[in-house]
């Protein structure tokens, strides 16, 4: 946005600074970016300081010293500032993680004890994915004090409440900056996260102490918004909170998914685009209101503390704010060069004052957005300007331009590239504004009286609703949101290619008849998405989803019909498989055991496809997913049964044997992850057998184990079957606990690991690839390949991978 739009204080469109009469938008003469590789530098220190790992600290610190004698040696004064700024940040980090890793709770957690908290709530809770393993509650705290093993301490330390049953509907009603009291068993963060333990929440929650008045009052203009917006439809009440606060709690996983789809998901987070977006509009209607010079100044800052106020402060929304001040001030005064270099400074502080910011996806996002708006969008709103009125160009050019610069983040956090999302943010972009304002009067004037706070929340809401016009359309074209790898490599192009879009942008938007034929070729997108040579096999016997860290494995049984062997963790993920593979039916799903990663993707098998039967393994542990498994089948009006061992069934022209578990195990009482060896062991187990191809003999048998550990796996072994098979699955994921004797008997020539990306538990573990390919096992794996495909044609098959 242009400093005519927000100032005023000078007219005309042509008017242009002199870094940015480079053609396309560009940054023109270079000038002063040299702060631009030191906030670079800042930001890749704080990644290997937090790290926890001592040699990467060394190497960073050592790295940071040679630099510094480097650059004194040659009088290069910014390679010295690169290496100080590297050391600093580094010794920063390590000491965050050195007082996170140190002390009571840190000894507490790494004996993984059960303790009584007492702790502060410091953000709002959140609900996770719903499943049929039932919801669970996540809220961020601050303890107070920790009591356990016969010893108390007054301590702070940040941990990371989890939540569900009764303990969920206690969390989820008391406001931030609660005191609590709960009974809990502490876990250790992954590497990396800026938390001391996560808190397993056992028993009842009680209050020790209600907010204070300041975010009393906080909580009761939060409240006063939704109120507005009660009367409104489920989306409206929904996405106005989440435009105005970042408060994503009424979004359902539906909603979100379209968002995601069309690229749009960055309005709803607290972000420096967010309070971009709310301070342009802002300024905007202030101008047009006849406000001038410091007055318009008051007004922004107004502005900035209503928005920390309403959105809290928390880490997360005064670095928004920050970023937000830092693309405002640029778009004020033309300059981009200088836009850039403060928020390159802005980057710096932040991560030395918090270096965990450095991992943080929101960070990268608040940055990115407000480097895309401040290097892009004055410039291309002034080309739009050309051929439209002011406030829309204006208005379309700044999501634009955070849409692009934040799409390698998006795609690395959804797999996806959202093709729709540049004319999905073009067409939304003129609405955030209004509902965003609309929505903070609405806020304000709940403090005053509920009728003028109804009509603001009226007109926040039907602001919106276009939004979510748009959402749903963009989200329903079949070519919406394109696979992407999340690989660095993959990422790294997709970059350069937004960065080409970028510049090609000016010269599109300057000329209608260009701009005409790119949306149509960008329409044929939309509605065709990209097919991988080759995928999906016409003749795939076999296909191993990648469904994340579970198993998801689909067994074509002729037409459009398939059997299904568990759900994966994720309904999104198996449904878009089974849509890929053309899946209109299944009519036998088997849920192994009930574990959330073999069962939580269940939804998605359902999603407009009748299911015939469902089997599930005999021991119902988890009792909550247990449970909810069977409500689902008797909602959808689908038999559920535990097959016999020996039993035996030919669905299409597929021949199943089911083979185990051969006896039912106890579960370990006590175990509130419900993940035990005994539920593992219970995993159903079975033989599928095709029919024969042309070029076989016979037909592709196939081994399917769930999680069966080495008890579990013996107990088969013992039982004298036939375990012959062409592939089998390895179990658990290939966890290092197998048996050797049970996976040799298979003689497979094929192993398939279904395993997560950079998945926690090191599955496939390499011991187990190792004792694969030591029996002449070919072993595949979905974390290494994404989904894989195997065909029944020739002697051992075909691999086909995605």
């Amino acid at each position: 946005m242009s400093d005519r739009a927000l100032v005023g204080d000078r007219e005309g469109t042509e008017e242009r600074t002199d870094d940015d009469r480079a053609v396309g938008g560009g940054l023109g003469r270079l000038g002063d970016l040299r702060m631009v590789p030191i906030a670079v530098a800042a930001w890749a220190a704080s990644v290997a300081g937090t790290a926890g790992q001592p040699v990467l600290v060394g190497v960073a610190a050592a790295a940071g010293a040679l630099l510094v004698i480097v650059g004194a040696a040659r009088r290069l004064l910014l390679v010295v500032a690169a290496g100080l700024v590297i050391i600093a940040i580094t010794a920063a980090g390590a000491l965050h993680d050195h007082r996170l890793r140190s002390g009571p709770v840190a000894e507490l957690t790494a004996a993984e004890a059960v303790v009584e908290l007492e702790v502060r709530t410091v953000a709002d809770p959140r609900r996770g994915d719903s499943g049929p393993g039932g919801d669970y509650l996540t809220v961020r705290a601050t303890t107070v004090t920790v009591a356990g093993r016969g010893e108390h301490w007054r301590v702070e330390a940040p941990v990371l409440l989890i939540a569900s049953g009764p303990a969920l509907v206690e969390l989820e009603r008391w406001p931030v900056g609660t005191v609590l009291r709960v009974g809990a068993r502490l876990r250790s963060p992954d590497p990396g996260d800026d938390l001391a333990a996560i808190a397993r929440v056992r028993g009842s929650v009680t209050v020790a102490a209600e907010p204070d008045a300041g975010l009393a009052l906080v909580e009761r203009v939060r409240a006063g918004l939704r109120a507005a917006v009660g009367e409104r439809t489920d989306e409206q009440r929904a996405l106005v909170p989440a435009l105005v606060l970042g408060d994503t709690s009424g979004i359902t996983p539906e909603l979100e998914e379209d968002f995601v789809r069309t690229g749009l998901t960055h309005l709803t987070a607290v972000s420096g685009a967010n309070l971009t977006l709310l301070l342009a509009f802002l300024l905007l209607l202030a101008r047009w209101c006849g406000v001038r010079g410091w007055w318009l100044r008051g007004v922004g800052l107004l502005g900035v503390i209503i928005f920390v106020a309403l959105c809290r402060t928390e880490p997360s929304v005064l670095r928004a704010a920050a970023m937000g001040l830092v693309a405002l001030a640029a778009l004020g005064s033309g300059s981009r060069i200088k836009g850039l270099r403060n928020l390159a400074v802005a980057v710096v502080v932040l991560i030395l004052i918090d270096p965990y910011l450095g991992r943080s996806a929101g960070f990268a996002l608040s940055v990115l957005a407000s480097g895309g708006i401040i290097a892009w969008a004055s410039s291309w709103a002034a080309v739009l300007h050309r051929w439209l009125p002011k406030i829309i160009a204006e208005s379309v050019t700044v999501p634009l331009a955070a849409h692009l610069a934040t799409l390698p983040v998006v795609t690395a956090l959804s797999g996806t590239v959202s093709v729709v999302g540049i004319v999905a943010n073009a067409l939304a972009g003129p609405f955030v504004g209004p509902a965003t304002v609309f929505g903070f009067a609405a806020a304000g004037l709940s403090l005053l009286h509920p009728w003028p706070a109804v009509l603001a929340g009226f007109g926040a809401a039907w602001s919106a609703q276009p939004i979510l016009w748009v959402a749903h359309w963009g989200a329903g074209f079949p070519g919406a949101a394109w696979p992407w790898p999340g690989h660095p490599v993959a990422l790294v192009l997709l970059a350069a290619a937004g960065l080409g879009a970028a510049w090609l942008m000016p010269r599109l938007l300057a000329r209608r008849w260009l701009a005409l034929p790119a949306a149509l070729i960008m329409a044929v997108g939309f509605v065709r998405p990209p097919v991988q040579p080759g995928w999906p096999p016409a003749d795939a016997a076999l296909v191993a989803c990648d469904v994340g860290q579970g198993d998801g494995l689909v067994v074509p049984v002729g037409g459009d019909q398939a059997v299904v062997v568990d759900a994966g963790p994720d309904p999104r993920l198996i449904d878009g498989c089974l849509d890929q593979l053309g899946i209109r039916g299944v009519p036998l799903l088997i849920l192994s055991h009930f574990h959330a990663d073999h069962v939580d993707g269940l939804a998605g098998v359902f999603d407009g496809r009748p299911v015939g039967e469902v089997w599930v393994g005999p021991l119902p542990a988890p009792a909550a997913q247990a449970a909810a498994v069977q409500r689902w089948a008797a909602d959808h009006g689908v038999r559920l049964r535990t097959p016999g061992v020996g039993e035996r069934v030919a669905v299409g022209g597929t021949a199943w044997q089911v083979i185990g578990p051969v006896a039912v195990p106890s579960p370990v009482l006590g175990d509130d992850e419900g993940e035990s060896s005994a539920e593992n062991d219970a995993s159903l187990a079975l033989i599928a057998t095709l029919a024969p191809s042309p070029g076989r003999d016979r037909g592709l048998r196939i081994l399917f184990t769930g999680d069966l550990e080495p008890a579990g796996q013996r107990a088969v072994l013992g039982t004298g079957v036939d375990l012959t098979v062409d592939v089998v699955k390895v179990p658990h994921h290939g966890s290092s606990r197998q048996d050797r004797e049970f996976l040799a008997a298979t003689q497979a020539r094929v192993a398939v690991a279904s395993a997560g990306r950079d998945n926690d538990y090191g599955h496939p573990a390499p011991r187990t690839v190792a004792l694969l390919e030591s029996l002449g096992m070919t072993v595949l794996a979905t974390n290494e390949r994404g989904s894989i495909a195997i065909t029944a044609t020739g002697e051992l098959g075909a691999v086909v991978s995605r």
